[in-house]
């Protein structure tokens, strides 16, 4: 019997009793996320950056020769996380993590023993193993058995430790990497990472239990769906080719790929288009103000979207990056800019976290895994071009106005595709409305039939 499996079966329990002999696990089981993220995003997501600067002053290479390690690096590691529901349901959250967490630190141990470019491509090749069982797909696939109704707010909390990443692990790099030599602080980085995720992988990442359930899931209604639900998704076969011809499928991926890679290509160039106007110092600020804002949003985000239609909060959410896009395209002034950078990084951090919780509102939950992992892949596959095409755009024009025109299109598009299942709806039912408000009105005046 795997996780999901388990899962399915703890909701037919509804007889069971409640462990409420202290803090609910799944809240553990949240913590435990939140740690995994800071690691997975701070080495993984982060630190790639850092370590192209580091291997260049070491080497004397060019930015070409690392630059499309990186790239390929982000290829491989979506490949791997189209993989992750089925590997996550064979062996386990505490065993998938722990492998993941000891590939990411071997990965980094072995950037300072690189001698020629190509060598930077297995080793990134390993760090790419570690960003499947870490990244945000993981996350979402351990937070999912544990919780139903707060879903949304648990998953938002979670991932609020890969904007941590950026605040406290990748500074961190810098500040060792400063001080020390470059092997000295990698190994430092890849000692703190096994201390912490995986004691915590192997104490608090268990399969849930029968009689655990979560506060708020312990209401009637809520007990009833599930009873009704479970045997009908349980019946419900896994056909890849069905779920990607799925308008749901379509109109969930193919927005968020899109502001993905607008998201992206503008973090990636953030620095260069803003330092002109602000000054280093300045460019600094505001990416500081974007990732802080991110952390922001994720949460009040997290309060509020279990308790409304998911597509409208994401179409609101590419709507408040669409108006930041726009202010910092604009370039008017300084606080301009700034405020630019707040809207954009508002809507930062929801766009790997309201993926997986519209997924949880539409599909079967025991296929839950499989197509959050899906939708994460295909999202990192698009948004690993996004620096590309800005960079392109950037040197074709020199400047950034359309590139970030571009950006604005993308999500614009993402913001409009995102809610036409809501939109079909409304039409449909205004049809329907008009073939009954003529017979209703003939009945009315005491008309009899034509």
């Amino acid at each position: 019997m795997n996780v999901w499996q388990k899962d399915a079966w703890s909701t037919r329990e509804t007889h069971a009793p409640s462990a409420r002999t202290g803090v609910y696990h799944g809240w553990l089981v949240v913590g435990a996320a939140f740690l995994i993220a800071l690691f997975g995003w701070g080495i993984g997501f982060y630190g790639p950056g850092i370590y192209l600067v580091a291997l260049q002053q070491r080497h004397c290479w060019s930015t070409a020769e690392i630059s499309s390690a990186i790239t390929a690096y982000y290829l491989l590691g979506a490949t791997l996380i189209l993989f992750a529901g089925d590997v996550f349901e064979r062996f386990g959250a505490r065993c998938v993590v722990s492998a993941g967490a000891t590939a990411m630190a071997c990965s980094i141990l072995l950037l300072p023993l690189v001698t020629r470019p190509w060598q930077v491509y297995p080793t990134f090749a390993v760090m790419s193993l570690g960003w499947a069982a870490m990244s945000g797909a993981a996350i979402n696939i351990i937070i999912a058995p544990w919780f139903d109704k707060r879903r949304g707010l648990a998953i938002s909390l979670a991932l609020n430790g890969a904007s941590t990443g950026g605040i406290v692990i990748a500074p961190l790099l810098i500040f060792l990497i400063g001080h020390l030599n470059f092997s000295m602080a990698l190994s430092c980085i890849a000692a703190l990472t096994l201390a912490a995720v995986l004691p915590t992988a192997v104490l608090v990442l268990r399969h849930k239990r029968p009689d655990e359930r979560d506060r708020a899931d312990q209401s009637s209604d809520t007990t009833q769906t599930q009873l009704s639900a479970a045997p009908a998704a349980q019946g419900t076969p896994w056909r890849l080719s069905a779920v990607l011809r799925s308008w749901n499928f379509e109109t969930i991926s193919v927005p968020f790929a899109l502001a993905l890679m607008a998201q992206v290509g503008f973090l990636t160039h953030q620095v260069a288009y803003l330092s002109p106007t602000l000054g280093d110092v300045g460019a600094g600020w505001a990416v500081s103000m974007t990732t802080f804002s991110a952390v922001v949003g994720r949460i009040l985000t997290g309060l509020f979207v279990d308790k409304l239609d998911r597509r409208v909060v994401a179409c609101g959410n590419f709507l408040v990056q669409f108006a930041g896009t726009g202010l910092l395209a604009s370039n008017t002034s300084a606080p301009m800019l700034y405020l630019g950078c707040i809207l954009f990084g508002l809507g930062l951090g929801n766009l790997i976290s309201l993926p997986a919780l519209i997924v949880q509102q539409e599909f079967p939950q025991q296929h839950f895994s499989r197509i959050a992992g899906l939708i994460v892949a295909i999202n990192q596959f698009t948004f690993a071009f996004g620096p590309a095409l800005l960079g392109y755009l950037q040197r074709a024009e020199g400047g950034y106005t359309t590139a970030l025109v571009a950006c604005l299109i993308l999500q614009g598009a993402a913001a409009t595709i995102v809610v036409l299942p809501r939109l079909g709806r409304i039409i449909d039912g205004k049809r329907s409305d008009a073939k009954f408000k003529p017979a209703t009105r003939r009945v009315e005046k005491g008309a009899g039939p034509d």
